[in-house]
């Protein structure tokens, strides 16, 4: 799993955590059953923004959830998720971009990439990733060329760019794919007036993912020599906080221009949780409760909104079915799962928790606007609605 957008339980409540665990889910289920099991390696949380924007926007919501078998990373419960043409324009994007990813670490000669026979088995992933994603973006009417031309692009401009060189120079093929990727929810959605404002909040949200990548990044790649854009085209981290921050503003105006069904999910993820993904890569993140990153928790659990009845321990062989499925899951390490024998609800070994204890604050003030169910930081209402 990766992404910039990691939401957390208690900021989301349960309505709105059930809405984003059906479309992780469903991404997650759309690359399996397209593209075979190892395509949902590829998942991940910034993608299913994708699926989410699209039924944002969709009036009808029949035929949207199907109720999903059980999973190991769902504590091997069902669940209903995510379908339809938004969760496989999402998987579509996320092939693509994950097929760009490893060609570049490929080139870069990262860790055991640099080795002949793993490169050459590398390679031949990702050329199928390409493949595979752009004929689902066919199906659903995006042609994935734009994805490419941008990520080619990006290697020349990036050996181009040195000191003076403007940062956003450097984030401009990131800018144009996703705002491609977002205009393209409108045209599903049967709402093509929405594309030129959902086209600008993408390009702002690419711009952002560019930016905070390359300010968490940072330090590691100036240990290992690796490119940054941030030290190669000298630009101070005051300067990229002013950017992102532009952006993220950029983004809530851009939304006030969309006609959406039910806003609620896209709002939370596209202005409450990016604004506190931007404090968090510059280290000024409010205090706040666990998080939903790495491979994603299922709903319930200790202080979740719907925890599950107490059920009978399991057998031994049954126990260490499960066990061999949460330990390759990364599940029992990263995430909160169920015990395999006891049915327990357990946090993993090396749990990000940097949401802190925000629990407590989501009573601070008196809203009743929907899109505020929030605590952050007490300032809820600064949201640009009408509550």
């Amino acid at each position: 799993m990766f992404g910039i957008v990691r939401p957390c339980r208690h900021r989301l409540g349960e309505s709105l955590k059930s809405q984003w665990v059906a479309h992780l889910c469903g991404l997650c289920l759309a690359l399996r059953k397209d593209h075979g099991q190892f395509a949902r390696v590829v998942t991940n949380y910034d993608g299913l923004l994708i699926s989410v924007l699209t039924e944002a926007q969709a009036e009808q919501a029949a035929g949207r959830r199907r109720t999903a078998g059980p999973c190991p990373l769902r504590g091997m419960r069902t669940a209903s998720v995510a379908q339809g043409e938004g969760a496989r324009l999402a998987a579509a994007v996320s092939l693509v971009l994950a097929a760009a990813k490893v060609r570049d670490h490929v080139a870069d000669g990262d860790g055991l990439l640099a080795r002949k026979p793993v490169a050459l088995a590398a390679r031949r992933v990702a050329s199928s990733w390409s493949a595979a994603g752009a004929r689902t973006g066919s199906d659903v009417g995006f042609d994935t060329a734009v994805l490419v031309d941008a990520v080619d692009r990006q290697i020349g401009v990036e050996a181009l760019a040195g000191p003076g060189t403007p940062v956003l120079t450097v984030t401009e093929p990131t800018e144009t794919a996703t705002a491609a990727a977002f205009a393209h929810t409108a045209v599903l959605a049967g709402r093509p007036g929405n594309a030129e404002p959902l086209a600008e909040a993408g390009r702002l949200f690419g711009r952002l993912a560019h930016l905070l990548d390359a300010v968490e990044d940072r330090e590691a790649d100036a240990a290992s020599g690796a490119w940054n854009p941030l030290t190669a085209t000298a630009t101070p981290l005051a300067e990229a906080r002013r950017l992102a921050d532009d952006a993220l503003h950029g983004i809530r105006l851009a939304l006030r221009e969309v006609a959406f069904a039910d806003s609620r999910l896209a709002h939370r993820l596209l202005v409450h949780e990016l604004r506190t993904s931007v404090d968090r890569a510059f280290g000024t993140a409010h205090g706040s409760a666990p998080s939903l990153s790495g491979p994603y928790a299922p709903p319930g659990g200790p202080g979740g909104p719907f925890p599950p009845p107490r059920r009978d321990r399991r057998g031994l062989l049954a126990g260490c079915a499960v066990w061999a499925g949460l330990a390759c899951t990364c599940q029992m390490c990263c995430g909160e799962y169920e015990d395999p024998w006891s049915r327990e609800r357990k946090e993993g070994f090396c749990n990000d928790t940097d949401c802190g204890d925000c629990g407590d604050c989501c009573d601070c003030c008196d809203c009743s606007c929907d899109c505020c169910n929030c605590c952050d930081g007490c300032d809820c209402c600064d949201c640009g609605c009408d509550c």
